[in-house]
């Protein structure tokens, strides 16, 4: 007898620390990082992100030693910045960006994951600056992602997938819309975050579907509906927010992960798709068993 779930040949399914309660290179609170490997191994993934720059070792030699003895591979390294306040932040983001490029590249991965900066603190929801960019500010934003996108390209031949995220500049679909059609298809592509463009009110499914050609990466991730109402009806930030449970195990959550899925291989182009439960911070023995559960219902989804 054989399976009626399609196989989705296409993606390649990982997770990253951040499904650990991982935000930062060293904090007391998230578990050490050789528990991380063992775990993300012992759960049924290949593929890993970096993470935090510094949780995992720097030096490449050492950090490819630790992954091919638990059959581990890394996808991306990930980035944050700041674009949209223009050339004079280049020099600051660009020391930065250049250590994680070469560790990335390094171990064989050809992604940079690219996080805009937050207009609110993540952890005290202290306002930053304003939530809404000017017209410079979006030109800025948008000629300098494809500085990097090029800079990053020519020096280490990586490409950059700009990450739309809550509580940044590039959250929602108009403003995750009016990015991308302002950006180089050729030096500029997409890390869409099933949960993060659903907590901002966007459909990922539309998106792929929309904006296919502009989509370079995945990160699988699921919102719970009722605890996502109450955030945005109080405006908690994010932070507070994951602290709530408002980024849920799947298949509790919004949205459907199948159908993303489904969208995606039917884009005919290798992706990876990378399981990220935000949950910062959480007891160390939280996240293994809901990782291994994931990875099941994962495979049970033909990936």
């Amino acid at each position: 007898m054989t399976s009626s779930v399609p196989s989705l040949n296409r993606i390649r399914v990982g997770s990253a620390p951040d499904s650990w309660g991982v935000w930062f290179p060293d904090d007391p609170q998230q578990v050490p990082w050789q528990r991380f490997l063992d775990e993300v191994a012992d759960a049924g993934y290949e593929w890993i992100e970096l993470g935090p720059y510094g949780y995992l070792p720097s030096d490449p030699v050492r950090l490819a030693e630790e992954t091919a003895r638990r059959g581990l591979k890394v996808s991306a390294g990930t980035v944050f910045t700041g674009l949209h306040h223009g050339p004079s932040v280049w020099e600051k983001t660009w020391a930065h960006v250049s250590d994680i490029a070469a560790l990335t590249r390094a171990m064989g991965a050809e992604h940079l994951v690219v996080i805009p900066s937050f207009w609110r603190d993540d952890k005290t929801g202290e306002v930053l600056e304003d939530r809404t960019l000017t017209p410079e500010q979006w030109r800025d934003l948008t000629a300098q992602t494809e500085r990097l996108g090029h800079e990053v390209r020519e020096r280490y031949g990586l490409k950059i997938v700009v990450h739309p995220h809550a509580d940044t500049h590039v959250d929602s679909e108009e403003n995750v819309g009016r990015f991308l059609d302002a950006t180089d298809p050729a030096l500029v592509s997409l890390c869409l975050d099933t949960g993060h463009y659903a907590y901002c009110g966007g459909d990922s499914v539309k998106l792929i579907e929309t904006y296919g050609e502009r989509i370079g990466y995945l990160h699988l991730k699921q919102v719970d509906p009722d605890i996502l109402a109450e955030v945005v009806a109080h405006e908690v930030p994010f932070g507070p927010a994951v602290g709530r449970g408002v980024m849920c195990e799947p298949p509790s959550g919004i949205p459907a992960l199948e159908p993303v899925l489904t969208a995606a291989q039917a884009l005919d182009v290798e992706l990876f798709a990378i399981v990220e439960q935000d949950m910062y911070p959480c007891p160390p023995d939280k996240p293994f068993p809901i990782a291994r559960r994931t990875r099941r219902f994962l495979r049970s989804c033909g990936a």
